[in-house]
């Protein structure tokens, strides 16, 4: 019929009426852009030293200056986005997968399973994730591979939540009780019929994720413990900056404010998703 809205066109409608989540949607898509296009986007080689040109202003030539070494921070910036991009999604993307299948565990069995598992999550929530990450990175050799797996496993536990509290609400209704009568094995219940329809909150937890890690990495970084020179990463260049805070103040405002934006931009967005996927909100 002319007159039906489908679900996924009401989704668009609130979405595209929440202006703050189509300006974080485009924040998040130029910072996409920018990664993928660095080669040709950056005017200079990230690690090119220049002794002529140490820790020159911003100017036509070096739009965010330079830094110590003579290297434009422009341009180690945009190859830095790659980095923030890779950490962010990767980080994200472990956290939920080790949530969606512990919260799924949980919820669907109940029981001795759902105790252990709740246990475990609280446990792990009782430790200050930043400091977990830290004492974990300390004892690793400090790499982006490393960095990615530490921030994926030690933030997983608010998705094992979400999950967990889905499926006790789904495995109650009455397209799982028939499709058990019918004698479908748990894991086609879990995968083909509750998993599918617990995806959003999941969806807006994984948007809200990436933030988290991208700012995560910045700490570890700036700490000198994340991404090690002389790889570009926005948490490096702050480090920078603050050795030479008082004769270069475009080392810390730059890579400062590209954070703040890009942090914004993916917490505008996940807020966004998550009313557009919830009518109840309007």
């Amino acid at each position: 019929m002319s007159g039906t809205i489908s679900p996924k066109d009401g989704f668009g409608r609130r979405f595209a009426s929440n202006r703050l989540a189509v300006a974080g949607s485009f924040v998040v898509l130029g910072l996409f852009l920018v990664a993928l296009a660095a080669p040709w986007f950056a005017p200079y080689p990230p690690n090119q030293i220049n002794v002529d040109a140490i820790l020159l202003p911003p100017s036509a030539e070096h739009l965010f200056g330079t830094d110590e070494l003579g290297r434009d921070v422009f341009s180690r910036m945009v190859y830095g986005s790659q980095v923030s991009l890779q950490v962010g999604f990767v980080s994200a993307g472990i956290a939920t997968l080790v949530g969606v299948v512990l919260g799924a565990l949980a919820g669907y069995y109940g029981g001795k399973v759902e105790t252990a598992i709740m246990r475990f999550t609280d446990m792990m929530l009782c430790f200050p994730t930043f400091f977990l990450i830290l004492a974990v990175i300390a004892l690793l050799e400090p790499s982006i591979v490393n960095i990615m797996a530490v921030i994926g496993l030690t933030s997983w536990m608010g998705v094992a939540r979400l999950v967990r509290a889905e499926f006790l609400t789904l495995k109650k209704r009455e397209y799982v009780v028939a499709a058990r009568s019918l004698g479908a094995g748990d894991s086609r219940i879990i995968f083909r019929h509750i998993l599918p329809n617990a995806l959003s909150p999941v969806l807006v937890a994984l948007t809200l994720g990436v933030a988290g890690a991208i700012l995560v990495e910045s700490g570890l970084s700036f700490l000198g413990l994340g991404v090690q020179p002389p790889q570009a990463s926005w948490g490096n260049i702050l480090t920078q900056g603050k050795a030479n805070i008082e004769i270069a103040w475009w080392l810390s405002f730059f890579p400062g404010i590209a954070i703040l934006v890009t942090v914004l931009g993916y917490n505008l967005l996940g807020e966004g998703i998550r009313d557009a996927l919830d009518p109840r909100i309007h």
